[in-house]
C-alpha cells in the first residue's frame, strides 16, 4: 500500500505547559496509584490523534500486511468504531509498519501526555467538571451499577471534545500508552516523559471504555495489562513528536 493512500489519522497540536498529574483532593475515588499529585513539564508541545485509531485505520495496515494480527470486532461493526481487542505488542508492530510507511514517527503517547492532553487546562475530576453525563462520554454504569450506557463502543466522535479538540478521552475505548506499569507516581519522571521497565510484562492503560462505570473514566484514573493480552475494551490512540511540522502530513 502506497503512503499516500494509508488512512492517516486526524492529528490534534498540544501546546506545551505544565500541569499537575495525578488525583486531586477532592477525588473520593483517589487511590493510592494515582498519588502522589505531583507537577509534570511538558516542555515541547506535541500531536496526538483527535479520535482512538479505527477499525478502518488498523484494517488497512492488516490489507497491507499480510499475516498482521485482525482484530475481531464481535459483532459490534468496524470502519469508524475504535479498534479493539490489540495488545500493546501488536501496536508496536503496527507503529513500526506506519513509521516504516509514512516516513513519521509515530508513536504512542506517554502517560503524561496523555493525562496533561485529557485534562487541557482543567483540574477537576473530568475534562467536564466533577461530573460526567452519558451524553458527555460513553460508558455503561451509573454509580449505582445501574446500566445507563449503550452498553457497545460507538463511532469515533460521537461526543463533544475537551478544550484541545480531542473526543473519547473519557471513555468509547481504553487507551493503550508509552509507560511501563509502576505502582502510584513516586520516582518517576516530571518532565512527561514515559517510565519504561523492560523487565515488566505490564503496561498502562487510561480513559476508561464502554462497559466501565463513569469513576473509571476519572482523568486520573489508570489500569495496567500484560503487554501481550487483547481485550475487545482496550485500543489507542497515535502520538507524533513535532520537531517536525503536522504539514508534513
Amino acid at each position: 500500500m502506497h503512503a499516500s493512500t494509508i488512512p492517516l489519522p486526524d492529528l490534534v497540536e498540544i501546546p506545551s505547559g505544565e500541569f499537575h498529574m495525578g488525583a486531586g483532593e477532592d477525588d473520593k475515588f483517589a487511590t493510592m496509584l494515582e498519588l502522589p499529585r505531583h507537577r509534570v513539564c511538558i516542555s515541547h508541545p506535541f500531536a496526538l490523534g483527535k479520535f482512538p485509531v479505527t477499525f478502518a485505520e488498523w484494517d488497512a495496515y492488516v490489507e497491507a500486511c499480510p499475516g498482521a494480527w485482525s482484530p475481531p470486532d464481535y459483532g459490534m461493526g468496524r470502519d469508524a468504531l475504535p479498534v479493539g481487542s490489540v495488545s500493546w505488542e501488536d501496536v508496536q508492530t503496527y507503529l513500526a509498519w506506519l513509521r516504516e510507511a509514512t516516513g513519521m514517527p509515530f508513536r504512542l503517547p506517554t502517560e503524561a501526555e496523555w493525562e496533561y492532553a485529557c485534562r487541557a487546562g482543567t483540574t477537576t475530576t473530568f475534562y467536564t467538571g466533577d461530573d460526567l453525563s452519558t451524553q458527555q462520554a460513553n460508558y455503561w454504569y451509573s454509580e449505582n451499577g445501574m446500566k445507563i450506557g449503550p452498553g457497545c463502543a460507538l463511532p469515533v466522535g460521537a461526543f463533544p471534545a475537551n478544550a484541545f479538540g480531542l473526543h473519547d478521552m473519557h471513555g468509547n475505548i481504553c487507551e493503550l500508552v508509552a509507560d511501563t506499569w509502576h505502582d502510584g507516581y513516586a520516582g518517576l519522571p516530571a518532565d512527561g516523559s514515559a517510565f519504561t521497565d523492560s523487565a515488566s510484562r505490564l503496561v498502562v492503560t487510561r480513559g476508561g471504555s464502554w462497559d466501565y462505570a463513569a469513576r473509571l473514566l476519572r482523568a486520573a484514573f489508570r489500569d495496567w495489562v500484560e503487554r501481550s493480552r487483547r481485550f475487545d475494551n482496550i485500543g489507542f490512540r497515535l502520538a507524533l513528536s513535532i520537531d517536525l511540522t503536522l504539514d508534513a502530513l
